[in-house]
């Protein structure tokens, strides 16, 4: 279904949920009540502890997982409830990078077919189906993009180290030309030194090509190497989001600040922000109020009573949920 929406937008998610049922009628909000947008070419990163819902945000967005409620508009479209048969079309548009890159891939499978079985499924521009001659060309453009070796066709996924097959997943996220690319914390299981090659790869993929990235991951610093804005999830709720440099150097919401302190840097001599404290609540059973005030240390009263909506707070579109922003 199109709509009229600013056709600017790559994609619009407006206070989207995803809730789980569990035993004994209880449930879990993985995402709750999350709106943002994106415009073509950005780069987004969502990060946030362990838990917070990102994982699940980024699947939903690609409808690997149904929603609770909310509305996903992707190109114009809103995808959210569109049947599989008029989605399909639009899944060539829009791909993900999965975090494991071993369990991503058939190990019985050599790689030229894991990276041909796309261009088999889905036609080409012009709707028609791909000659054999057309899709081993383009297997070929696609190793050259990664830096990997024709050669790599003819093998299996055990044969490569965990940043080879982390390369050879995002050509075959790239094999159908997406637009909008969701990488789930890509670099996360991998060495230092790898971390660096893959998120330079992103990178110049990203300006090659003309991508847009949702990036999600929990390391500040990786993000920070790649995204134009950044998401800070907590507990299924964007609690501040901006441009990088805003959030990342003057953040408004005590658990930014609180991330930002866990990043290595030399000693200045400068004071630090106060360091997290506690565990994070179950989601299960989460705070009234803020549901960050049980590990804030300038949490008040009205902290414990008050939910606070995301609401700008500069010009540059620096938005947070925080009653008493720093």
């Amino acid at each position: 279904m199109k709509t009229s929406e600013t056709p600017s937008l790559i994609l619009d998610v407006r206070d989207l949920y995803k809730t789980y049922r569990l035993p004994r009628r209880q449930e879990l909000k993985a995402v709750d009540g999350v709106s943002f947008s994106v415009m073509p070419g950005e780069v987004l990163g969502v990060v946030g502890e362990s838990g917070c819902g990102k994982s699940s945000l980024g699947r939903c967005l690609l409808r690997l997982a149904p929603t609770t409620s909310g509305q996903i508009i992707f190109e114009g479209h809103d995808i959210t409830h569109l049947p599989e048969r008029t989605l399909c079309p639009l899944r060539q548009r829009m791909q993900m990078v999965f975090q494991d890159s071993y369990a991503s891939l058939n190990p019985r499978r050599r790689i030229g077919d894991l990276l041909a079985e796309p261009l088999k499924v889905h036609p080409d521009v012009q709707g028609c189906k791909r000659s054999p001659a057309e899709i081993t060309a383009r297997l070929y453009e696609l190793m050259e993009l990664v830096s990997l070796p024709t050669t790599a066709l003819a093998r299996y996924p055990h044969e490569f180290s965990g940043g080879q097959r982390q390369r050879i997943n995002i050509a075959r996220a790239l094999a159908l030309s997406p637009q909008l690319i969701v990488a789930d914390e890509p670099v996360s299981a991998l060495d230092v030194s790898v971390q660096a090659q893959i998120i330079n790869l992103f990178a110049d993929l990203q300006k090659q090509l003309g991508l847009t990235y949702i990036f999600v991951a929990h390391d500040l610093a990786v993000v920070r190497q790649i995204s134009n804005r950044v998401a800070v999830m907590y507990l299924g709720r964007i609690v501040e989001i901006g441009d990088t440099d805003s959030v990342l150097h003057t953040p408004a919401h005590p658990y930014t600040a609180a991330l930002t302190a866990a990043i290595p840097r030399p000693v200045t001599g400068l004071a630090r922000p106060v360091p997290l404290q506690g565990d994070v609540p179950s989601p299960i059973n989460r705070p009234s109020g803020c549901r960050f005030h049980t590990r804030c240390p300038y949490a008040q009263t009205r902290c414990k009573q008050e939910d606070p909506a995301l609401h700008p707070i500069r010009h540059d579109g620096h938005e947070v949920a925080c009653h008493f922003p720093l």
